[in-house]
């Protein structure tokens, strides 16, 4: 046998040995292509003219904004259907394909009622942005060039499907804005409004991070947690950061009972793992 020939048999024969081969005739995964299509599209119809050299004017707009809509209301119930029956079939439910698609058109009404809510935290983020940031000359070019807002607008997307226990697709449309921007945020984090990442290569938050309103990270700040036992899922493992927090670059805050207190400053580089009061300094000694 040719060395070509005995490799795809051995190959087959993991197949057989592991697993991991999506068989046919079951329920597709959603696909990541089609994930990324997707979260470009709502980028573009949370912020219209800003990805796309679309006409705006407001006879246009009506028309292409409610083409859009349909457009990724046809991909989102396709992809949303193949991740619940992929969750009935791990979990040995038949519901049938009726039942996926209507919890699937159920799911995705709801997102599309909640995008306008969505927008205007968004529009509160942007705010943040520009008055944190010296060097932001507009709001225009926040949209356009700054990492940390594309991945909170990203981020705030997946996090509605991660609450309406949307299975592998949250967690898809996290990890298009991480191999984007380097910034890696689980779609559970909870996060306040009027929120800035400033630059943000690196940054890390956890499952069960909980964020409140008008805080301020710098890159490399890691909001993690102090164990990874596998038993351990589903508690809160990451910290909490209360409203009006700055942490500065390479910070690391681990625990799910570590809370920074309002209004403290946390100075980079350092690590933390218990919780500080309200209006703390926190900072490494020279």
């Amino acid at each position: 046998m040719k060395r070509l020939d005995r490799s795809i048999e051995a190959l087959l024969q993991n197949y057989n040995s592991h697993s991991m081969v999506n068989p046919s005739g079951a329920a597709n995964l959603p696909g990541r292509e089609s994930i990324d299509n997707i979260v470009r599209d709502l980028e573009e119809l949370l912020f219209p003219g800003y990805l796309e050299n679309i006409c705006t004017k407001a006879d246009s707009l009506k028309k292409i904004t409610a083409e859009k809509v349909q457009k990724i209301y046809n991909a989102l119930i396709t992809e949303v259907e193949k991740s619940l029956a992929f969750s009935a079939r791990i979990d040995g439910i038949n519901s049938g394909s009726k039942g996926c698609h209507a919890a699937a058109s159920l799911v995705v009404e709801e997102f599309f009622e909640e995008l306008p809510k969505i927008r205007s935290i968004l529009g509160k983020d942007l705010d943040a942005a520009v008055r944190g940031d010296p060097a932001a000359m507009s709001a225009e070019e926040v949209v356009l060039s700054y990492p940390g807002f594309q991945a909170i607008t990203v981020q705030r997307i997946a996090h509605f499907f991660y609450s309406r226990q949307v299975p592998l697709i949250p967690r898809m449309m996290s990890e298009v804005i991480h191999r984007r921007t380097g910034i890696d945020i689980h779609p559970g984090a909870q996060i306040g409004e009027s929120f800035f990442i400033d630059h943000g290569t690196g940054v890390v938050f956890g499952e069960s991070t909980i964020i409140g309103k008008n805080v301020k990270i710098y890159q490399g700040v890691t909001l993690g947690a102090l164990s990874v036992k596998k038993e351990e899922s589903g508690n809160k493992r990451h910290p909490t950061i209360e409203d009006d927090v700055t942490i500065y670059a390479n910070a690391t805050i681990l625990g799910g009972d570590t809370v920074i207190g309002k209004g403290s400053i946390i100075g980079g580089s350092v690590w933390i793992t218990q919780s500080v009061p309200p209006g703390s300094k926190v900072y490494t000694k020279p």
